[in-house]
């Protein structure tokens, strides 16, 4: 017989220790818990924890060593009509693994119900078919990490999913590319440096699995929204193997990019789990304590309640669903050294009952928690529930993805009507969104694309989407686009049509970086990446959805344009503000933006609200910060004029007076085909000067400071 001392309740997981490894797993529904592990020759050793406190159940056992696989069984009521699912013949993922070994094979098993009889108890074995817990060794040789703590108004994020960030870059070697040891490559972290990208934001690298139907289909689940251990990196993503390797590796990486001042940010995922509804498989939540993690109907608990059109909800009423959480996220900052999260579908996280709360316990606990607190929180500001987009409406410890930003900016840009007084108040931070709750125009993340949707290239070349390849005859992914074709769907020869394009791609970059906020860039829209129209590649893990490298070439104006962006924003405060603009400083009069008409004056009413508006020239007053740089100084910067012209004709804009500068340097133009210097010192423009703007297109014009 095996010797099992009594352990602790916490922490929860398998915990190595040196000598032994100590097990505790939460269940109030639970009568009897089963640890068993697995061995080499495919053999399975049953241990029952003996100790519950709490209702964690506990056991530590001596000489378990890092790399052993184990699973739990828990004995309980099959009472679905109640809200129970235990059923001791489904093997169960640790809520708490830190590491899967192994992939789950889709058998009539690993369900709770027979496919004959949906309503009869399944009591096959799954243990054979699932994926297995690992215990792990947590040291590692962080030597001088420390987090780069970038301030959110210096950050320029990167969005990158780590397979299609990698698999198809020559100068990674093969086996390491779509892992972990990939994205920590040199000639990876070249690039984003060269980008100006000060963080990257990771999609999802919790465990996660692939749903049925997909793999039924012969596709996977691709972008990994799908988790099933939220303290786990996903063992797909390792060169090293998933026999705990992936831990190390993983914090490899973290410790190769903050060395080159990079945060790294995780998108997660704690609005649902991969168990999907009551069709879906046993795989841990549901067999140790259904109605602990899931919300349930309250008239009929057989179902789940569903906010993420992914079939259930995780329960965070529940203090031990979100104790889950939040030992998960400290996990990833205190163990894994990550810098911040993106939080997926967040607005299902704050529904206490039924409407979104934006004083949740979730958000209380976060606001207290001395290491949460302290790093990046993104939310996704929405899920698919009724009232559940909320732009604008998180606590003032969170920066949000800003939909609203990215709608109307690819509305001006493709001509829409009236679409210039909210693009205006995009542009510069989106007061109306965040002021009245005390936020700053940090708290926008600006995006025009990202991983949901089409690619900066894909926008400027399709109007409708093109997703026959995912297998649901095109009805999957949004039909909103907001986009526009420039004449014709897809790829052209048409010069004309392909210059338009390429305007029309620096037309979102330049109203990208040089907007007030946080800017985020999908990664390779800077290499003209394309998925052929489909705006919904989230199962599609292939060459259609990873970054083709060898347009590199192609592509270098593009790349090098998105640099020069990336440089001006970096060394220009102007663009950097931490406060709002106020418009006339109260003290000394000074204006820090004043908003002009083509014709040089000052806009009025009316002219904001001309439906058929489309141009309009900003100045950004150097001068005029209010805000004191990290020493209490004054900080000071060149002012700068933006020509935008979203109009379909050529404009002849007119310079501002005197009082606005008496001489501008062009500094970009969106129209140049090829890159050019930042400043062209032999061109200074007089006050009142007609410039021509060509259609659609972005002039950005400086007024040095002066010396």
């Amino acid at each position: 017989m095996r010797e099992v001392w009594p352990g602790e309740p916490y922490p929860l997981g398998g915990t190595w220790d040196g000598v032994g490894t100590g097990f505790s797993v939460f269940s109030e529904v639970a009568e009897r818990v089963e640890l068993c592990l697995f061995h080499d020759d495919g053999s399975e050793e049953r241990v029952d924890l003996p100790e519950v406190d709490g209702f964690v159940w506990h056991g530590y056992l001596p000489g378990i060593m890092p790399g052993q696989r184990y699973g739990y069984r828990v004995h309980g009521p099959y009472d679905p009509a109640h809200g129970h699912r235990c059923n001791p013949a489904k093997l169960l993922l640790d809520p708490y693994a830190k590491a899967i070994d192994g992939e789950l094979t889709w058998n009539e098993s690993v369900f709770p119900y027979t496919f004959t009889d949906p309503d009869r108890l399944n009591t096959a074995d799954s243990a054979s078919f699932m994926p297995k817990n690992v215990v792990v060794n947590p040291f590692f040789e962080w030597g001088n990490d420390r987090a780069p703590r970038t301030p959110y108004h210096e950050t320029v994020i990167y969005e990158a999913h780590v397979r299609g960030l990698t698999m198809r870059h020559p100068a990674v070697p093969e086996p390491l590319r779509g892992t972990y040891a990939g994205v920590a490559h040199p000639a990876v972290i070249d690039h984003l440096l060269s980008l100006g990208v000060t963080a990257i934001e990771l999609m999802p690298v919790h465990h996660f699995i692939p749903e049925h139907f997909l793999v039924a289909r012969g596709l996977t689940n691709y972008w990994g929204y799908n988790t099933v251990a939220y303290l786990a990196p996903h063992g797909g993503y390792s060169s090293a193997g998933t026999r705990g390797e992936q831990v190390p590796e993983f914090k490899a990486m973290v410790r190769a990019l903050h060395e080159a001042g990079i945060e790294v940010i995780l998108d997660v995922v704690y609005n649902h789990t991969a168990e999907g509804d009551h069709m879906g498989p046993t795989l841990g939540f549901r067999g140790i304590d259904n109605a602990a993690y899931y919300r349930l109907h309250d008239g009929d608990r057989r179902y789940y309640l569903d906010y993420t059109g992914c079939g259930n909800s995780l329960n965070v009423r529940s203090p031990h669903a979100l104790q889950l959480i939040m030992d998960s996220l400290r996990y990833w900052v205190l163990e894994m050294h990550v810098d911040g999260f993106r939080f997926d579908l967040a607005s299902a996280l704050a529904r206490e009952l039924h409407d979104v709360d934006r004083l949740s316990a979730f958000f209380d606990l976060i606001q207290q928690d001395p290491v949460i607190s302290q790093v990046k929180l993104i939310a996704e500001p929405w899920d698919v529930g009724p009232g559940g987009y909320q732009v604008g409406n998180f606590p003032p410890l969170w920066t949000e993805w800003n939909g609203k930003y990215r709608d109307i900016v690819r509305d001006f840009w493709r001509g829409t009507h009236s679409a210039l007084p909210e693009f205006a108040s995009r542009l510069t931070g989106s007061a109306d969104l965040y002021a009245t709750s005390g936020r700053r125009p940090v708290a926008s993340i600006n995006f025009v694309t990202c991983h949901d949707g089409f690619t900066l290239t894909d926008l400027v070349s399709y109007d409708r989407k093109h997703n026959l390849a995912n297998g649901e005859d095109n009805r999957d992914g949004t039909d909103d686009n907001r986009s526009w074709n420039c004449g014709a769907e897809g790829p052209v020869e048409d010069p004309e049509i392909v210059r338009l394009r390429h305007r029309q791609r620096r037309n979102f970059l330049t109203t990208l970086f040089l907007s007030q906020g946080v800017p985020m860039l999908s990664h390779g829209d800077e290499l003209g990446r394309t998925q052929r129209g489909n705006n919904n590649a989230y199962c599609q893990d292939n060459e259609l959805a990873w970054i083709d490298w060898s347009r590199l070439s192609a592509e270098s104006d593009l790349l090098e344009f998105v640099r020069r962006l990336s440089r001006l924003r970096r060394e220009h405060p102007v663009f950097q503000r931490r406060r709002f603009f106020h418009g006339r400083h109260p003290d000394d009069g000074r204006r820090d933006l004043v908003w002009l008409t083509p014709a040089g004056r000052e806009m009025t009413a009316g002219d904001w609200h001309t439906g058929y508006a489309k141009s309009l020239t900003v100045y950004l007053n150097g001068q005029a910060i209010t805000e004191p740089g990290p020493r209490g100084e004054r900080i000071v910067d060149d002012s700068f004029l933006l020509l935008i012209n979203a109009h379909h004709e050529d404009m002849t804009f007119t310079l501002p007076g005197v009082e606005f500068g008496d001489g501008w340097q062009p500094v970009l133009d969106t129209t140049d085909e090829s890159p050019r210097d930042e400043v062209f010192p032999d061109e200074r423009w007089p006050a009142g000067a007609l410039v021509a703007v060509t259609s659609r297109s972005i002039q950005v014009l400086r007024q040095p400071l002066p010396s």
